[in-house]
């Protein structure tokens, strides 16, 4: 099942769709259809390569920047996702989104938070040991931040299991008040409707922003193609499906 979810988001992938477009044009041997099919590619990729189309459709489903103040929170739950971990050479290491880990660290330091959960089992499809929380607990504590208030879940495999395996982790500890859900800015609208169906009060602090980053270039931020742009659609339509498909499940 999980297997089939993965390989079923390929199909919410705007460059599967063009390859799939381009691909059939290439092949067919009706000229009417073949310049039809062609035209089409080339627009998609226009369109979904185009930053102020994509930044001005996202930006109002992505969660804007929050500054807690003074408030203090019982936890802070960051989702995982921002650990690659490489099979063949067994090492893990940071990649880009890895901002999460530097906003909760810093929530922890300035006492906004008082707990870290992190929820971050083994997402990949290839069968290994590796668990993503357990690394990012070891980073913490590296950190200075006590090992006492860190607790983790590292079998979770996405965001449901997640939701699900932090309401035991919350019950446990007997966490009542409201707490932070720390994750990407994209990420964290479904995630949060999630936490909540579960029955944990959650106030969502948003980090890895997509539409707040303006090169202030007309040329790259209006007009010219750009290949993260394109890159960036396939977390958009993620969210978007997976949302869709959460209600259909009574999960949100």
């Amino acid at each position: 099942m999980f297997l089939i979810g993965k390989l079923f988001l390929l199909l919410f992938k705007p460059f599967t769709w063009i390859i799939v477009l381009f691909l059939i044009g290439v092949i067919t041997k009706k000229p009417k259809r073949k310049k039809y099919l062609l035209l089409t590619a080339l627009i998609a990729i226009l369109f979904f390569s185009n930053p102020f189309i994509f930044r001005t459709l996202a930006r109002a489903y992505e969660k804007k920047p929050v500054d807690p103040g003074s408030q203090q929170f019982q936890a802070g739950i960051v989702l995982g996702g921002f650990v690659s971990y490489n099979v063949k050479e067994k090492k893990a290491h940071f990649n880009p989104a890895s901002d999460r880990f530097i906003q909760t660290a810093l929530l922890y330091k300035n006492h906004t938070i008082q707990k870290i959960i992190v929820a971050a089992g083994n997402g990949y499809v290839v069968k290994h040991d590796f668990k993503e929380a357990v690394f990012i607990k070891d980073h913490l504590v590296q950190l200075g931040i006590p090992e006492e208030s860190i607790f983790i879940d590292p079998y979770s495999r996405n965001t449901y299991e997640n939701a699900v395996n932090t309401k035991r982790i919350f019950d446990s500890l007997q966490i009542k008040g409201q707490s932070l859900l720390i994750s990407s800015a994209m990420h964290l609208p479904r995630a949060e409707k999630l936490f909540k169906k579960q029955g944990i009060p959650v106030k969502s602090y948003p980090c890895d922003f997509i539409t707040q980053n303006i090169s202030n270039n007309f040329w790259d931020d209006y007009l010219l193609p750009s290949s993260t742009t394109l890159s960036n659609w396939d977390s958009f339509i993620k969210e978007l499906a997976g949302t869709f498909i959460h209600k259909l499940q009574g999960r949100i």
